[in-house]
């Protein structure tokens, strides 16, 4: 693609930034909030949003029900390369707890920082509105400049994923072939460390479980029962004990089948992807990693799997003291995949550590609802992957690089499963964008250059 194609749309992204701005304040005014059904009709009215939005730059879109929130569909543009995809969400998590959000949470606001620079305050900003936002932007900047787009795009937005995405698999097997393209861009990603344009190369998966460990039928006093009765608090707080050894490491049986070492080539460039340790630690109050020993803090975050403790609770919590000892204590986990782990097999594993380790007197009971996602390993050999690289380095000054993600992205999978496409994601946001908590930002520069980044994307894969 020449320069002289790109630059006008690049000066057009420039221009038009105060009404992309805009833009996107109108759609993070609209409360969607997926997991929560008295917000169904706001979620419905983002969906309906997005589609008149979409076909004012001329894509033909429509907004398709599903037995949850609505999905948006939407097709367009032509040309001789590759024909791709972009999936974002258009849903957002609770504000909870809304007394610590220095302004109302879905009235947002552009707010200058001394750290960096002008920011967009607000629920959503980041996850996933603003990422989201930015390539459409992109896509209307080509279609003003040129009046068409420099290769095919399809839109898929979804507004469940912040509430599990129950809608997402059977509208995906009962639309495959529409769907279906030759790659698939995912925008809820973020950058390794500020001004460093990153592309996630592998995603951790995912198993959740939760367990009740009951002892006695009924609440005891523990004046006449403490002693000789089992108290299942302490009985849970044994077995969770024994999840981990001294260095840290899962010392369930057979936890790490199906995790493999990073290669000396990968290690190397990830110590040189600009990451701050430091920082990444201080910023929450910690001192140093707490993880598996002998890894490095990134290791531990992209290619080693975890296995936490997320909820623990039981007995009385109410005020001052209550002298019982409880029928029943719970505990809710998580793991985190990598490499070839089977969720379904890991679970038999965790399952059968609580159970071989319960006292005489104790049983335990497993929630039956709880779902996992094995972890994904994107094809970055495929020419695309550096297309994109060039393009983020160039808008960026700034070698873009290849880099693991902690968290996990079931859709990256399921777009390989179901419908046999590879995924790229490149995001924009930052490890401070306050994502799931209150005071949500997105900088400004993190929408701006990623509208740039786009537009130089496409301009590569078109070529």
């Amino acid at each position: 693609m020449t320069d002289a194609r790109l630059s006008p749309v690049l000066d057009k992204i420039d221009a038009d930034l105060p009404d992309a701005l805009d833009r996107l304040m109108t759609l993070l005014r609209i409360q969607s909030i997926s997991t929560d059904p008295a917000y169904k009709e706001s979620c419905d009215s983002a969906a309906d949003w997005l589609v008149s939005d979409l076909e004012s730059i001329g894509f033909d879109a429509s907004k398709r029900p599903t037995p949850g929130h609505p999905m948006v569909v939407g097709h367009g543009g032509e040309g001789d390369g590759p024909h791709v995809t972009f999936y974002g969400h258009y849903d957002v998590q609770p504000v909870d707890p809304v007394d610590l959000w220095n302004t109302p949470p879905f009235e947002p606001v552009l707010e200058d920082t001394a750290e960096h620079g002008q920011v967009i305050r607000g629920r959503g900003a980041s996850d996933d509105k603003g990422q989201l936002m930015t390539f459409v932007e992109a896509c209307r900047a080509w279609k003003a400049v040129h009046g068409s787009l420099p290769t095919k795009i399809s839109f898929f937005f979804e507004g469940e994923e912040e509430s599990g995405s129950p809608s997402l698999i059977p509208f995906m097997e009962e639309n495959a072939e529409e769907l279906k393209s030759d790659l698939v861009l995912i925008c809820d990603t973020g950058m390794v460390a500020p001004g460093v344009p990153s592309i996630a190369s592998q995603l951790r998966g995912m198993l959740k479980d939760e367990f009740t460990i009951t002892g006695p039928r009924i609440d005891l006093h523990s004046g006449h029962y403490g002693g000789p009765g089992l108290n299942p608090l302490r009985e849970i707080a044994r077995i969770i004990a024994s999840f981990h050894d001294d260095t840290g490491r899962v010392a369930v049986d057979g936890f790490y089948e199906g995790v493999h070492e990073v290669s000396a080539e990968q290690k190397a460039q990830w110590e040189g992807c600009g990451f701050d340790e430091k920082a990444y630690l201080e910023g929450v109050g910690y001192t140093q990693p707490h993880g598996e020993a002998g890894y490095t803090t990134l290791e531990q975050q992209w290619a080693r799997p975890t296995l936490e403790v997320n909820g623990l609770w039981g007995g009385y919590m109410g005020a001052g003291t209550k002298t019982v000892i409880p029928s029943k204590a719970h505990c809710k986990i998580t793991c985190r995949l990598v490499g070839d782990m089977d969720p379904d097999k890991l679970r038999e594993k965790i399952r059968k550590h609580v159970e071989d380790r319960l006292s005489p007197d104790a049983t335990v009971t497993w929630d039956q609802d709880l779902d996992g996602s094995p972890a994904a390993v994107m094809n970055t050999s495929r020419p695309e992957f550096e297309a994109a690289r060039k393009a983020l380095t160039d808008e960026w000054d700034r070698e873009a690089v290849f880099v693991g993600m902690g968290g996990s992205i079931p859709i990256a999978g399921f777009f390989k499963e179901i419908l046999g496409m590879d995924a790229m994601l490149i995001g924009f946001a930052n490890e401070d964008d306050q994502i799931h908590s209150p005071n949500e930002k997105y900088n400004v520069e993190s929408f701006h250059k990623g509208i740039r980044s786009w537009a130089r994307v496409l301009a590569e894969l078109s070529d």
